[in-house]
């Protein structure tokens, strides 16, 4: 593994790899244990979009790996004033031993790969967001001790998280259901990679798609740059809330995951994300561990 650009590159075995020393490190924060993996090391990280658990836990993550992380906003680079994003990705790898970017093209990304000679990761693109997933995956697997056999449901729209989630589930043995209203599918080489097996289902109907499920998870119905069609997407999921009812039809010890920031009374009601904060959170605290575990592996 090279780079950490989208969950399509990644192989079962280079997930669980992740995982695992995902957990070995959070376990080693918790117990004291210091590291100085990446001491010298230098990640440049650049938003082209707002960030909070992106930005906190890759910077406090190269801090605990004995590293430093730069902050490069549009208003920092000159890729904000047009200039390309090879030269970009020549000059940053004269500079620093990792970028981190969270962007909107996922061709960005995988340009920043291929010109540059340093490991790139994918903060969040409008195609995919695998550093939340793998902590997702964390996640489950902590709580439910395995993800081998687990069914996963997604209700929402076919966005990043929806594409990443459905991936990384089929990737590590997990059944996946998703439901999302028409016109608002995930992307169609996501829907090509899933077609080939039976553990994956596309359906309309949420009730039917969380049935039984062991994991449920949403993200918000308006993504970054969709702001302009959240009226019209208001519209268009309704019966895509997480809620009381919703929540009947799966498995009695369903945990409930968000990738956040979550809009109470939207896709998931107040009641329901209260109940499961506790799992919620843990999300994202694991974003740090999973993505220390990247960085490790991708930069040492």
């Amino acid at each position: 593994m090279k780079h950490l650009l989208k969950m399509l590159d990644l192989s079962r075995e280079d997930i669980i790899d992740i995982l695992n020393f995902a957990d070995q490190l959070k376990y080693e924060l918790k117990n004291g244990i210091k590291h100085d993996i990446l001491a010298g090391k230098s990640l440049g990280m650049i938003f082209q979009k707002a960030s909070t658990r992106t930005r906190v836990s890759f910077e406090v993550g190269m801090y605990q790996l004995g590293g430093q992380a730069l902050f490069l906003s549009n208003r920092d680079l000159q890729i904000g004033r047009g200039e390309p994003i090879e030269d970009t990705a020549r000059v940053l790898s004269r500079y620093l031993d990792g970028i981190m970017i969270r962007t909107f093209d996922q061709s960005e990304v995988e340009t920043l790969a291929e010109v540059g000679s340093i490991p790139v990761i994918n903060g969040l693109t409008d195609f995919s967001h695998p550093c939340q997933v793998l902590a997702d995956l964390m996640t489950i697997r902590e709580i439910k001790g395995t993800l081998q056999g687990l069914k996963m449901c997604f209700v929402g729209d076919g966005n990043n998280m929806m594409n990443s989630l459905i991936v990384g589930g089929l990737k590590v043995g997990m059944s996946v259901s998703v439901a999302c209203p028409q016109g608002y599918e995930p992307d169609a080489s996501v829907i090509e990679f899933a077609s080939g097996t039976e553990e994956f289902n596309m359906l309309r109907d949420p009730m039917t798609a969380v049935k039984d499920a062991d994991v449920v998870i949403t993200d918000v119905w308006a993504s970054m740059g969709q702001e302009q069609e959240q009226a019209e997407r208001q519209q268009a999921f309704k019966g895509y809330q997480i809620n009381d009812e919703l929540m009947e039809n799966a498995a009695s010890d369903a945990i409930v995951l968000h990738c956040l920031p979550a809009h109470r009374g939207e896709e998931i009601t107040a009641s329901v994300f209260e109940k499961h904060a506790s799992s919620i959170f843990e999300e994202a605290e694991n974003r740090l561990h999973a993505q220390k575990a990247v960085m490790a592996k991708l930069m040492r």
